[in-house]
């Protein structure tokens, strides 16, 4: 597999397909995996780039840079490697913190913005105990301990089988010491959520309704001036592990047809109104389009 050298790191990095480019960018102590089943049923119609940042999977563990700013700029660096002027990112959960802070520092960059299960922008996260107890089974490598987590929080059997959370505990305990504390600080000093308004990025933002960042998502998007939002039933917060075929499709259709929403479809009514009101061109009795029928 290719590596590119990207700000002092070596970092994993595959191109699938071909056509207007994504950019999918794996969460906190994840990998390609996370990202792996809706990449392979949009690789038929985008050319779909999947990277590891520093510190997971089969990218450098390098001995600093864990923050979201040196993420978001690893993923400028990979972008400049394949000549991708603008992209599409695709973020999960620590990957849709950087996807804010792509649109808010490298806006130029970005073609769209698609946030599945993203962080809180304003940096509240998973209590300090809960992050503690984590670090804690990490630490003692406490296997059975996080294998009994993942099995408690179990929502689609079909796919999350044992092989699945074998691996992903793999994953967990593999990734380096640095991201593993720095991921985890970087996210809870995400201060983003004041600057969402800036964002003039289209967006799309993907959320489980079981998703314990549901409210956190929720908030985000009405603070967001220009994203069309999609909630999916009986999904947790591996959200394209889960329903891979419904968030593939729903990508697909933001591609295709960007925002629309309901202030969208009002300014739309008001231009029509406006069209259609007395003495307008192609009003009803305007001599030019007397014989137009209007339809309604």
């Amino acid at each position: 597999m290719p590596h590119v050298r990207v700000n002092g790191a070596d970092l994993w990095y595959e191109v699938r397909g071909a056509g207007e480019p994504i950019l999918l960018h794996h969460g906190y102590t994840a990998s390609r995996v996370n990202w792996m089943p809706v990449a392979e049923r949009l690789q038929d119609r985008y050319q779909v780039i999947l990277m590891e940042c520093r510190g997971t999977g089969e990218s450098d563990h390098t001995e600093g840079g864990y923050d979201i700013p040196q993420y978001a700029a690893d993923v400028v660096g990979v972008a400049d490697h394949l000549g991708l002027d603008r992209f599409t990112f695709g973020g999960h959960s620590m990957g849709g913190g950087i996807g804010y802070w792509l649109a808010l520092e490298y806006p130029e960059r970005l073609e769209r913005l698609v946030l599945v299960a993203a962080i809180p922008a304003d940096g509240t996260g998973p209590a300090t105990p809960l992050r503690e107890a984590a670090r804690r089974r990490r630490v003692e490598r406490d296997v059975d301990a996080m294998l009994r987590q993942h099995r408690a929080m179990r929502i689609r059997p079909e796919v999350e089988t044992e092989e699945w959370f074998a691996d992903r505990v793999r994953h967990i305990l593999e990734c380096s010491d640095g991201h593993f504390d720095g991921g985890a600080r970087t996210m809870s000093e995400l201060r983003a959520g004041e600057r969402l308004g800036e964002i003039a990025t289209p967006t799309l933002v993907i959320a489980g309704a079981a998703d314990g960042l549901l409210r956190a998502n929720l908030r985000d998007f009405q603070r967001l001036p220009n994203a069309s939002l999609h909630v999916l039933n009986r999904v947790g917060h591996e959200v394209a592990v889960h329903a891979p075929d419904a968030v593939a499709d729903v990508i697909a259709d933001f591609m295709e047809h960007g925002v629309v929403t309901a202030a969208l479809l009002m300014e739309r009514v008001r231009a029509a109104e406006v069209a259609l009101a007395p003495g307008a061109p192609g009003a009803e009795g305007d001599p030019a389009t007397s014989n137009a029928a209007v339809a309604t």
